[in-house]
């Protein structure tokens, strides 16, 4: 026996049947959830109110938890909300169902138009989604399904969660929920039903009623009556009588001034298609109750035109093509900033520019132009308006013929844009390669345009013709670095003219002729002390007057005068003083600077006519800071420093020297920075107050600045001192640069004017609307394109997204154009009507569903109603065939013919009641049913409560 034993022993196991399954994890998982969400217990909030549900706010909160290896996203979804306080809680939580059972009944918010499908079918305010995480996952075996909601009920009843829960069951387009709701001795089950095939008995009310009723199974006799809430919903698709006025534009019209019906310059705007694409009314009778109305597949006393509430939605058409330009902005970023080199080989740019510099207008044949030569004149025309009238061979009637500028807000746009006023020529360029780019050659007739531009500048850099459409002055760094370069280009131009017209006369009067721009300048900026100061702080940048000036050319520009020069070069060299100095011949004088003299010969000060700074733009500084940062900190390298930046400086004391001999430091000092001279009053010697001035302190500290270049300085007029400002070569600096400029260049360069050009219109086109949604987007894209636009390089991505926010405008006013073209807003001829329907469009296009006041009977319910009659007229005069295609019996083919609306694309019903469940003695709870009929879906989704204590 013994030995028998022995092998038993071996074999013997312990099964342990406290380990956990997979499926008790997965429900402790649950409870923990519901638990961290303390959704524990019954909350009550208060009764909802009417539309809360659209105009409230809803959150949620998601988890993820998992069943073995298949994960689940557990979801909260509640309407934000004020809770009762807790005191009139406490007395009645024993009795009381649970919310989500109250909100069953109630009527407020039957057929809300924006919410989770949930609430739309059972008016729930709060509930609890669990769904397969991932989008293809699916549960669809009827097992797992049961599993699940068996893991739901048993976590319900562990936690004592009163909030419902759902679990998402087939595939998620089919938006399948089973769920439950548990309370103090009752429970709620929701269960659904969808079908792709209507059963004809279920079409109609009286069916629907049978499903409830029976589904109910209630024992009493007679039953409780159902109250019905009954939606349906007709689509109006065929604007017939009303065709879209925004007129396409004509490719192939060529007009002076115009081309395609759009004239250069501004944007085009609008939608080429109708932005409105349907119209749902939805006919709503809210409280009806079974055996008021009969609706069978006889008959039905369901006439829209008596439905108590109409409400309207319109559904826009998706992404409207639409004329703004800037639309094509995006896809034309992409292709022209990719790094593969644009395929244009024989209009290439540059290659143009060098072949054709002796040809100002190179000629070429029709087939080898990408641009038309009528258009490319008439572009050309809009931006250089001077070339229309006849050019003079001497180059000097070139005149600035651009508009004045505006002082207004909008006009100053351009500084938050960082592009360019909107009447300069840069402005205008970026439309109308804009316009060439989408309807005249694309990339190659915007590179042909570009290279003509180039072609125009050279040429008027060369005759001395000043570019219009540019403010005078040095470049404004506030626009982009394009415009800035072409203000560069005039500034070189203006001196240039200046010069040569300045040879022209006669040596006696250079003094005179040649700086007669410059001195008006001088004069208007010398006018004071200060600004002449704030002249020097801001002009001391150049090069420096010793180290280099061998490596730079020498520019005298009176050759007449040569000797005249040398014998004061030399007269200076050799004499060091002032007094030596005084016997010069005084040379550039402006004008007297009123009653100053000289401290030490008595004689009037005046101001000598100097060199105008030279201009720079933002690049060129850079470049400038950059070399002077190089120069380290060091003594040596902050001395050169110094010496570099203090040219203008060193200019400025030599044409004073020049214009008062026998001066000294003091005097320039009293003239240049008058805050650099301290004057005090002192009793003299005779016991006399006198005036007595020194240098101040920074004046007098040893190797100034101020007192090396004095030193260095020799008495030179201006008109014989080497140029500050090379216009010839900055000329052909600029020149360069806009010849190198690719396509891809130039839409970065000229986006911003782009951007500032469509947000202008979009706020002229707004102004004529005035719907005020549109106004704040406004505002938030200019504040967000500002932001953007002054980096250096914006991103694609950001700049995309402003262009996208601005097409989204363009598309919302072309929404308001259409609403008020179909609802005949501009006809009224009495004045309230006219507000009424007004307020009318514009809600229509901020919210989701409008009421309409007076449903059908109402001024915007007559006009609804006139619509669909209009369209079914229209659809009645279809032929034959079709009609038979679309109707079957001939019955039905005069009914629909004669009726004023189309058949209901939607029909909605949710039916309502309380009864008791499952017993007779039950408590009475309420049950509730909503269907959803369309033409190729069905769904019956019913929440059916019940007595677990008395059953």
């Amino acid at each position: 026996m013994a030995a028998d034993s022995e092998p038993e022993s071996e074999v013997f196991e312990i099964t342990d049947f406290t380990t956990a399954s997979e499926w008790e994890r997965f429900i402790s998982k649950v409870e923990e959830v519901l638990n961290d969400w303390k959704l524990i217990g019954n909350s009550l909030g208060k009764p909802l109110e009417k539309g809360v549900f659209t105009s409230g706010t809803w959150e949620e909160k998601s988890d993820e938890i998992s069943f073995a290896d298949f994960r689940f996203s557990i979801t909260h979804h509640y309407l934000v909300q004020e809770f009762t306080d807790k005191e009139g809680k406490d007395e009645v939580l024993e009795d009381v169902i649970p919310q989500s059972m109250q909100d069953l009944l109630c009527m407020n918010n039957d057929f809300p138009p924006r919410a989770h499908c949930l609430v739309r079918w059972y008016g729930l305010r709060e509930f609890v989604v669990i769904a397969p995480a991932a989008n293809n996952d699916a549960v669809l075996s009827e097992s797992k399904c049961n599993l699940l909601l068996s893991s739901v009920s048993i976590a319900l009843g562990n936690t004592g969660c009163q909030v419902p829960l759902f679990v998402q069951i087939h595939h998620k387009w089919r938006r399948m929920y089973v769920g439950e709701c548990q309370g103090p001795g009752v429970r709620t089950d929701f269960e659904m039903v969808h079908l792709r095939k209507v059963p004809n008995q279920y079409t109609h009310l009286s069916g629907l009623l049978d499903i409830f009723k029976s589904k109910i199974g209630c024992p009493l006799t007679p039953l409780p009556p159902v109250s019905i809430a009954v939606r349906f919903t007709y689509v109006l698709q065929d604007w017939q009588q009303y065709f879209w006025p925004q007129q396409p534009p004509d490719i192939d019209a060529l007009v002076g001034g115009e081309v395609g019906g759009l004239e250069f310059g501004k944007l085009p705007f609008g939608a080429c298609e109708d932005p409105i694409s349907e119209l749902h009314l939805a006919t709503t009778w809210p409280h009806l109750t079974e055996g008021i109305i009969v609706d069978n597949d006889v008959y039905s006393d369901l006439d829209p035109i008596q439905a108590p509430h109409w409400s309207v939605r319109v559904r826009k058409a998706d992404n409207p093509q639409c004329l703004l330009e800037i639309a094509d902005i995006s896809h034309a970023l992409s292709k022209l900033t990719e790094p593969a080199p644009v395929p244009i080989h024989k209009l290439s740019v540059s290659n143009m520019v060098h072949t054709a510099k002796k040809k100002i207008r190179k000629h070429r044949g029709v087939e080898e132009s990408p641009l038309n030569n009528d258009v490319l004149n008439t572009i050309l025309l809009f931006l250089f308006p001077d070339a229309a009238f006849e050019k003079p061979l001497d180059g000097t009637s070139s005149t600035d013929i651009s508009n004045p500028p505006l002082e207004n807000e909008e006009y100053n746009l351009y500084n938050q844009f960082k592009s360019a006023p909107s009447d300069s020529l840069t402005y205008k360029l970026a439309l109308c390669l804009c316009m060439i780019n989408f309807y005249h050659g694309g990339l190659k007739g915007v590179a042909h345009l570009w290279q003509e531009f180039v072609l125009e500048m050279r040429f008027r850099w060369e005759n001395n013709f000043l570019i219009p459409g540019l403010a005078s002055g040095p470049p404004d760094l506030r626009c982009c670095l394009l415009h800035q370069k072409l203000q560069m280009l005039n500034c070189c131009i203006e001196r240039k003219k200046a010069r040569d017209e300045g040879r022209k006369t006669s040596p006696s009067d250079n003094v005179t002729n040649t700086y007669s721009g410059d001195a008006g300048k001088s004069g208007d900026q010398l006018g004071t002390d200060n600004l002449k100061d704030m002249d020097k702080e801001k002009g001391e940048v150049g090069k420096s007057w010793d180290s280099w000036s061998d490596s730079e050319e020498e520019f005298f520009e009176c050759l007449s005068d040569t000797e005249e020069l040398k014998g004061n070069g030399q007269e200076s060299g050799k004499k060091g003083g002032p007094k030596e100095m005084a016997s010069l011949k005084p040379e550039g004088r402006l004008h007297q600077h009123g009653k100053l003299t000289l401290l030490h010969n008595g004689e009037p000060l005046y101001i000598p006519v100097t060199q105008e700074p030279a201009p720079m733009t933002e690049d060129l500084l850079e470049e400038q800071s950059e070399v002077l940062a190089k120069l380290g900190t060091s003594a040596e390298g902050a001395h050169l420093r110094a010496r570099m930046q203090s040219a203008c400086l060193l200019s400025d004391m030599e044409s004073f020297k020049a214009a008062n001999p026998g001066c000294f430091l003091e005097d320039f000092v009293r003239w240049y920075s008058p805050r650099d001279y301290i004057e005090e009053e002192v009793i003299d010697e005779k016991g006399n107050m006198v005036l007595k001035g020194e240098l101040s302190a920074r004046m007098k500290i040893p190797s100034n600045m101020w007192v090396e270049a004095w030193e260095t300085a020799k008495p030179i007029p201006a008109r014989r001192q080497r140029r500050l400002f090379d216009d010839t070569r900055e000329a052909e600096k600029v020149l360069h640069y806009l010849a190198v400029q690719k396509p891809a260049d130039l839409a970065r360069h000229l986006l911003p004017c782009v951007i500032h050009a469509a947000v202008l219109k979009v706020k002229e086109e707004e102004s004529l609307e005035n719907i005020s949604s549109v106004k704040k987007i406004i505002k938030q894209i200019i504040s967000h394109s500002s932001k953007v636009l002054h980096f250096p390089n914006p991103e694609d991505k950001k700049l995309e997204e402003i262009i996208h926010q601005i097409t989204n405008v363009e598309a919302l006013i072309a929404r308001a154009r259409s609403l008020k073209a179909k609802f005949g807003t501009e006809k009224c001829e009495q004045e309230e009507e006219k507000e009424d329907l007004e307020r009318f469009v514009s809600c229509l296009l901020e919210q989701p569903e409008v009421l309409v006041v007076g449903a059908g009977r109402g001024h915007a319910g007559r006009i609804i109603h006139k619509l669909f009659v209009n369209a079914q007229r229209a659809a009645a005069m279809a032929p034959p065939e079709e009609e038979l295609k679309r109707m079957g019996s001939p019955e039905e083919r005069r009914q629909n013919l004669a009726a004023d609306f189309p058949p209901a694309a939607g029909r909605e019903l949710i039916l309502r009641t309380t009864v008791p469940r499952p017993a007779p003695y039950s408590r009475a709870l309420p049950q509730r049913m909503y269907s959803v009929l369309t033409k190729e879906d069905f769904r019956l989704a019913g929440a059916f409560s019940s007595d677990t204590s008395f059953f």
